[in-house]
This record gives structure tokens, C-alpha cells and sequence, in this order.
């Protein structure tokens, strides 16, 4: 996709029935070669547990080195939304997520951060990424502290 094909920016969009028919869109990155980081932060991730239909909640931190292309956010933001309907346990909503973007994207690196606010006493927390870091990458933290109940 090019900005030129954007179909949901700008435009009237409903929410996606599913994250298999959600449409993920992407733009040009305008500094290819340069070594950046980009972050998008939900923070208030949903999903439902697929055994008992009960809503989870989750903090997601996405992390990418672009190559030649930038996610568009609201398509993203979208994507995101439509798992709020449907069933995933928080391991394959975190790394199904992590495998479209990167195949959507391309990126030189990538890595995905699933906070997950405890169902039954326990919180389940999902990381992943592409592989080592690029040398000389500024990553800051993810800014989620772990998770310490009460105490």
C-alpha cells in the first residue's frame, strides 16, 4: 500500500469482524537507511479467552526498526480493536500479532511486548522478537512495570 491506496485514512471505518478481515495498511517509510526505532503503545489491549468467553485485558508494546515501511496507525489501531470480539488465548493474540506485522512490514528488527493483566491470581506476559537488536539501536524501555498485585 502506498498513500496513494490508503482506503481507511480519512475515511469512515467500521470496526473489522475479525483480526483474520481487518486490513493492515502501510506506507513508505520517508528515511529508509536510518536507523530509528518506532513504538506503538495499547494499552488497553482486549481480547477474549476462547474456553470461557471472558474478557482479557492487556498492555501491548510494539517495537520496529522500519525498513522501506511504516505500519499506517489507524489501520493498526483497528487491526488491534478487533480482537476485542473474538477468542485467542494471550500467547498466539501477542505473537500473531508480532507474524503479521512482519510480514506486512518487512522491518530490520521487531519485537513485541504482551502485558497481561492476571486472569485467575496469575498475569501471563508474552515477549518475542526477530532476532538480536541492530548495534548502535537507542531501545528504551517498555515502561511496564512487572506486575506486583497489591503489594
Amino acid at each position: 500500500m502506498t498513500e496513494e491506496t490508503l482506503t481507511q485514512l480519512g475515511a469512515h471505518t467500521t470496526l473489522p469482524a475479525s483480526p483474520e478481515k481487518a486490513l493492515l495498511e502501510r506506507v513508505a517509510n520517508p528515511h529508509p537507511g536510518t536507523l530509528y526505532l518506532a513504538r506503538f503503545t495499547c494499552p488497553e489491549f482486549t481480547a477474549l479467552c476462547p474456553v470461557t468467553g471472558q474478557p482479557d485485558f492487556a498492555h501491548l508494546v510494539i517495537d520496529y526498526v522500519p525498513d522501506g515501511w511504516l505500519v499506517e496507525s489507524k489501520s493498526l489501531k483497528l487491526y488491534l480493536a478487533s480482537f476485542r470480539n473474538h477468542g485467542h488465548f494471550h500467547e498466539d493474540c501477542t505473537i500473531g500479532i508480532a507474524k503479521r506485522l512482519e510480514e506486512l512490514l518487512q522491518p530490520t528488527w521487531f519485537r513485541i511486548g504482551g502485558y497481561w493483566y492476571p486472569r485467575g491470581g496469575m498475569p501471563i506476559d508474552v515477549f518475542y522478537q526477530s532476532g538480536a537488536a541492530p548495534d548502535g539501536l537507542w531501545i528504551p524501555d517498555q515502561g511496564v512495570a512487572p506486575y506486583r498485585g497489591r503489594g
